[in-house]
């Protein structure tokens, strides 16, 4: 190859194992070289070599989930940037797949985990990965000790959208939520009632309903919701599966929204933008997650273990559209 290239055998190694002090024309030869050749790179060798297999693994609890899969793509752009290979794999919030998942890419020789994981039953395994020397960065989970970990201030977030209907004459406010066990819904749920509390607020008011993600659970509980004689008069939902179900049980009971039922939506996701009206909604940037998350990885990896903090949190936006109005005033 190095004869096929015009370069140096070192030239060659440099290139192919993302050395550094290679010319960018150098690098192209290269790679056309190895293209021309059908060169395919032995990680194996590479890693016995180097102690290094080029990959990080990811766990997220649903790819499915735009806003995972969202935060996915950002962090394997950035790693990819930086010479690694992002492997996922996707637990459906099952412990067990987590534990077996983990397993899978310790004794394949993975350098580092991302991880998003679906309950706190396996903070054993991350606690254990991290003693054995594997670098873990924990994604908007619960933080391990002081191991890295990207957060985002859910807390503020839902406060600020509870602030907001609250202002505009709303008393009666639903949240629909995910598993309470979990960061980002104990953190809404924390925030939700703050708001209620610190404007000394019956906390009757107050309704909060946790949900499963499919669709049709949030669909059928946000119906006995509307069909109460006390219903809300608006709906904080997650903005995936739960917005889906809840805008479904609002045009099925007959409400209009806005006019007979404000919807605001956590997480600015395709449907909330598209929906007519678009729905107001919390957003914060999930391109930002995946990239701290990869960065404080990376940081690891470098061993740069005094370089900047271990842990981000990142800020929640409220974006206000047109499904939130006041309430309408009825007689009796």
């Amino acid at each position: 190859m190095a004869k096929a290239a015009g370069v140096s055998l070192s030239s060659v190694s440099r290139a192919l194992n993302g050395g550094k002090n290679v010319s960018a024309k150098i690098a192209r030869d290269v790679s056309a070289a190895a293209s021309k050749l059908g060169y395919q790179p032995d990680f194996m060798a590479r890693g016995l070599r180097t102690r290094s297999t080029g990959m990080v693994g990811c766990l997220v609890p649903d790819i499915a989930n735009p806003l995972n899969a969202t935060i996915v793509r950002a962090a394997e752009a950035r790693l990819r940037e930086a010479g690694y290979m992002l492997v996922v794999a996707s637990t459906a919030n099952d412990p067990g797949r987590e534990r077996s998942a983990a397993g899978e890419f310790r004794g394949r020789r993975l350098d580092g985990m991302l991880v998003a994981p679906g309950s706190d039953a396996n903070d054993t395994t991350w606690r254990e990965l991290t003693a054995t020397g594997t670098p873990v960065v924990i994604v908007d989970r619960d933080p391990l000790d002081e191991d890295p970990a990207v957060l985002v201030d859910h807390r503020a977030g839902a406060q600020a959208a509870t602030r907001y209907l609250i202002g505009l004459g709303h008393r009666r406010i639903a949240l629909l939520t995910a598993d309470a066990r979990m960061r980002p819904s104990r953190e809404r749920i924390a925030g939700f009632h703050e708001a209620f509390n610190e404007l000394n607020l019956d906390p009757g008011g107050a309704q909060l309903c946790i949900q499963a993600s499919p669709m049709d659970f949030a669909h059928a509980d946000t119906l006995a919701l509307l069909r109460d004689a006390a219903r809300p008069t608006a709906i904080i939902a997650l903005g995936t599966r739960i917005l889906a179900g809840t805008l479904r049980a609002a045009r099925d009971t007959g409400l209009s929204v806005p006019d007979d039922l404000s919807v605001l939506s956590v997480g600015d996701t395709d449907l909330a933008a598209a929906h007519t009206p678009a729905i107001t909604a919390l957003r914060w940037s999930l391109d930002d997650v995946g990239r701290a998350a990869a960065e404080l990885l990376l940081q690891r990896l470098r061993g740069d273990v005094d370089g900047p903090q271990s842990r981000a949190v990142l800020p929640v936006d409220l974006v206000l559209r047109e499904s939130c109005a006041p309430p309408r005033v009825t007689s009796g």
